[in-house]
């Protein structure tokens, strides 16, 4: 990709906007940027290091002096369908993503892991069963590195394992995986995508843009990947916790198999809950397919330890045992957490609605559950998931308006008693009280860690 002297409008001010405009400015590039919102002081500082001047984001700014950018590069966090971008498009202008732009420079194979849930456990494991296994890799992606950020540390020998989700592959084109992976297609981020099929769509660029030669890594009891698999040019090759598959990796009572060959127990995986036995088959079939030998992934994986944020352990206090699960950010990702635990939970809900349907929590949490304690911002904020919540378990457990987490910590302190669970597994974004999950995990984890 050619950039010198090319007028660049880059939307969006956080880390992959900083990221792209900085990988920009390298390469000769002119660049504006624009936000949405104001920056902090220090944030400004470093794109005015760059000489890429942040502008509020409107229509008018899009063109300079009335001239259109040669190209437009937003960030994940912008829809792609966004009514400005749409504008510019029909006007005949270039709309990428970050993830694109740092395609044309990324040095090394990619191994590019997408799906509703475990995204981050299995590009996480992915990374250190390559590195356990002495083959050359960085990882990155949504996982927290900007792609462009991992250009200069890349090589033509070593592995790129990027977490990708549907912002970031939805304006994918040539962006390309040489070995691709989705774990589950599950409703998620309707806020964003407006449908279930136009969100599974934006995960299917992934292997959409693979080609002969390459692999597609699909769970075999999910129907999505099944739609996926029909239309790969890639081998696609396929994992499962309950049958035999065609080819790929599958369990038999504790036995996980490549095909016909036994390579790890189930009892060897220390992360709790049978998706992450998933997230385990389908991140050994990855390693192997990069060229990590069969024999050497079972003491790989015992050494995982896990991923901040994805049920962790936080401490035990008087018998109660407490675990921050932040990263359950959709309604499925929490009912795989409050499958990991036989029962008796605490379990806190609630935070930024994205558009999900609740009622699947009712049966799990009604044979699993003491009580459900509700946090979040409470209306007239608009995405308020707090009483979408409560209607929907309405009469299935005891249901606690608790506000905020350290009301919710306070509570479980008061009424858990020993042999007791309390799992933080919002089911909701969290952006209502939080910059992120991470902050909220965090926070989660002082509170506890300060309990007497």
């Amino acid at each position: 990709m050619e950039l010198a002297n090319k007028h660049v409008l880059v939307i969006g001010a956080k880390r992959s906007g900083l990221a792209a405009a900085a990988l920009l400015r390298r390469h000769g590039a002119r660049v504006r940027v624009m936000d949405s919102q104001p920056l902090a002081p220090e944030e400004q500082a470093k794109f005015d290091a760059l000489g890429a001047p942040v502008l509020p984001q409107s229509l008018e700014n899009v063109t300079e002096q009335g001239r259109e950018p040669d190209l437009i590069v937003i960030s994940p966090a912008v829809p792609y369908d966004l009514p400005m971008l749409t504008a510019a498009r029909a006007r005949g202008v270039e709309v990428i993503g970050e993830v694109e732009l740092a395609s044309s420079f990324l040095k090394g194979p990619v191994i590019g892991i997408t799906g509703s849930n475990g995204k981050t456990t299995t590009t996480a494991l992915t990374g250190h069963l390559l590195r356990d296994c002495g083959i050359a890799c960085q990882v990155g992606g949504n996982i927290g590195t900007a792609v462009t950020s991992l250009i200069d540390s890349s090589s033509d020998q070593q592995w790129n394992v990027l977490e990708m989700s549907s912002f970031q592959l939805e304006s994918i084109a040539h962006f390309r995986a040489r070995i691709g992976a989705c774990l589950n297609v599950t409703p998620d981020h309707l806020d964003r995508h407006h449908t279930f099929e136009s969100y599974a769509a934006a995960k299917a660029r992934l292997f959409e843009t693979q080609q002969p030669g390459d692999y597609a890594v699909l769970n075999y009891d999910d129907a999505t990947c099944h739609t996926y698999a029909e239309r790969a040019k890639a081998q696609v090759l396929w994992f499962s916790s309950s049958r035999r598959v065609p080819e790929g990796v599958w369990m038999s009572a504790d036995e996980i198999r490549f095909n016909d060959r036994p390579f790890l127990r189930r009892s060897q995986i220390r992360l709790r809950g049978l998706h992450n036995v998933e997230n385990v088959m389908a991140a050994a079939l990855m390693a192997h397919l990069a060229g990590a030998d069969l024999s050497k992934l079972g003491a790989a994986v015992e050494s995982f330890p896990g991923v901040e944020h994805r049920i962790e352990f936080v401490r035990a206090v008087e018998g109660v045992e407490y675990y921050n699960d932040s990263k359950a950010t959709n309604v499925d990702a929490a009912l795989k957490a409050i499958d990991a635990f036989p029962g008796n939970l605490w379990i806190i809900l609630g935070g930024k609605d994205k558009g999900s349907e609740y009622t699947p929590l009712r049966e799990p949490l009604q044979q699993r559950a003491k009580a459900a304690l509700l946090i979040g911002a409470e209306p007239p904020y608009p995405y308020a998931a707090a009483p979408l919540i409560s209607r929907a378990l309405d009469g299935a457990l005891p249901l606690v308006d608790c506000g905020n987490i350290e009301g919710a910590v306070r509570y479980a302190r008061q009424h858990a008693a020993p042999g007791d669970v309390v799992l933080l597994a919002p089911a909701c974004a969290s952006f209502d009280q939080f910059k992120n999950f991470e902050e909220r995990g965090a926070m989660f984890k002082q509170l506890v860690k300060e309990l007497l």
